[in-house]
């Protein structure tokens, strides 16, 4: 099974789940319904959102290497208008996100750019982009379908990245773990699983072979559900015992409670 998704396969998924959004938002009986997952925003404040930051990231990826935000990003967020009238709205939200496509062709996999996440296991790459802003898309397009009563899971290809983009992007980050140090196994019910260990150093995660590994030593505690699942409850749109845990669970609401970047 190949560790990530490759990039033409990232490109695709990204118009695939961004297609998908737009569909809930055609569909949508009202975009001033609540988003049960986001309940500060509206559907169309959802939408305001996914639109605005594809070219800002366009940007950021044609702007190249920064150690700051290139302002025609910050220019482009800004600056975001998106129209009330359904059909504009959905026609501006596919041209969002076929600026952010065409930035991320021209540049392919390997150029360097600004990224939040400077100190994390991911590259600060166009591929990276690519990587974090399909599984946000992904994300989001599950909170609309959510708020119009036809939340579908999230693709399989996308949820087994998405764990681990998760675990490397936004917890593998050299911030200190207050705690005892804790290891903490994940388990895709796919079959694959990855290893989070947290110390005073930071945090790290690994891939783990065949499903746990049989030489690996035993977790304080570990995590089991669908990557779909896995991915969910990561993000916060699902509660602690939608998945199954053993160990210690107070490790978990450690975690959730952590900010390795601080």
């Amino acid at each position: 099974m190949q560790n990530t998704l490759d990039f033409p396969d990232l490109l695709r998924l990204i118009d695939e789940r961004a297609t998908a959004f737009r569909a809930a938002i055609a569909a949508a009986p009202s975009l001033d319904a609540q988003v049960p997952t986001c309940p500060e925003w509206t559907l169309f404040d959802l939408a305001l959102h996914l639109g605005s930051g594809r070219p800002f990231w366009a940007a950021v990826v044609e702007a190249g290497p920064a150690d700051a935000p290139p302002a025609e990003a910050v220019a482009a967020r800004a600056g975001a208008q998106a129209p009330r009238e359904r059909g504009a709205l959905v026609a501006w939200l596919a041209t969002s996100t076929q600026e952010l496509l065409d930035a991320l062709r021209a540049a392919g996999p390997d150029a360097e750019c600004w990224t939040w996440w400077g100190a994390s296991q991911s590259p600060r790459t166009s591929g990276a982009v690519a990587r974090h802003q399909l599984q946000e898309i992904a994300v989001h397009t599950y909170d609309a379908q959510l708020t119009v009563g036809a939340a579908q899971p999230l693709p399989a290809e996308v949820a087994l990245d998405g764990v681990e983009e998760f675990l490397f992007t936004c917890c593998a980050w050299s911030g200190a773990w207050p705690h005892e140090p804790a290891v903490v196994d994940y388990h895709a019910t796919e079959g694959r699983s990855w290893r989070f260990t947290v110390e005073a150093a930071g945090a790290r995660a690994v891939r783990l072979p065949a499903a746990g590994g049989s030489e690996a030593a035993p977790a304080d505690a570990s995590a089991r559900g669908t990557a779909a699942e896995l991915v969910l409850w990561f993000h916060g749109r699902t509660p602690l015992d939608s998945v199954k845990t053993d160990g210690d669970r107070a490790i978990f609401e450690r975690l959730f409670a952590w900010d390795p970047t601080a």
